[in-house]
């Protein structure tokens, strides 16, 4: 497979987002970068160093962030308590052959400043989007608000990954609706690791619909 570039979003936080996206990264065989990192998880791991580690990969595959947060909250306003100041400008995607996973931060309309969101920031990119979604209550109106926010933004959406149990009327709905690709379902996973996020994706997802 030629290299491809994918921006992984979300319709929420902690919806399974870094899981797909580390999922992705391994399947692809991609370099993974994470823009901005606000706070550490529960177990006190950056995104990056979660998904070096259910990726599989080796350090060398993850791009260091361009900013790296203390505060655990929304990157406006962490950078804002953290004393950063962050120019979207500065942030362009990175140059390299291989093929590239990028994740954003929390939802599509989570503000990296004050004047700027993430979907800004993807319009400006201009590499497909793969958005996340769970299959839990309220993922229609979600999924299909944050669908519009990137279309309306002229950022081209390859797809919507649902995380979750299943909810066939739900994911049908909101890709009929919405317009987009229904890529797969990844199941919640007990115990969560590479083997088994490895093989969760490759029975749940066909490798091809990520083809560059």
């Amino acid at each position: 497979m030629s290299a491809a570039r994918f921006i992984v979003t979300g319709t929420d936080t902690g919806i399974g987002k870094t899981v797909f996206a580390a999922a992705l990264t391994g399947a692809l065989g991609a370099t993974y970068w994470k823009p901005v990192q606000a706070g550490l998880d529960q177990d006190g791991m950056s995104d990056s160093e979660r998904v070096a580690t259910l990726a599989g990969i080796a350090g060398n595959r993850i791009l260091p962030e361009a900013h790296r947060l203390v505060t655990p909250c929304s990157p406006h306003r962490a950078a804002e308590i953290d004393g950063v100041a962050i120019d979207p400008e500065l942030l362009a995607l990175p140059d390299i052959v291989s093929s590239l996973v990028v994740e954003g931060a929390g939802g599509v309309m989570v503000p990296l400043t004050r004047h700027v969101t993430f979907a800004n920031i993807f319009a400006r990119w201009g590499a497909p989007v793969v958005l996340v979604a769970s299959t839990r209550l309220g993922t229609i109106n979600h999924s299909l608000l944050s669908i519009e926010a990137l279309t309306s933004r002229g950022v081209p959406v390859h797809g919507i990954a649902f995380v979750g149990e299943t909810n066939e009327d739900s994911e049908r709905t909101i890709a009929e609706i919405g317009g987009v690709r229904r890529l797969g379902r990844l199941p919640w996973l007990n115990p969560l690791t590479h083997e088994t996020l490895d093989e969760a994706f490759q029975a749940n997802f066909n490798l091809a619909d990520f083809a560059s």
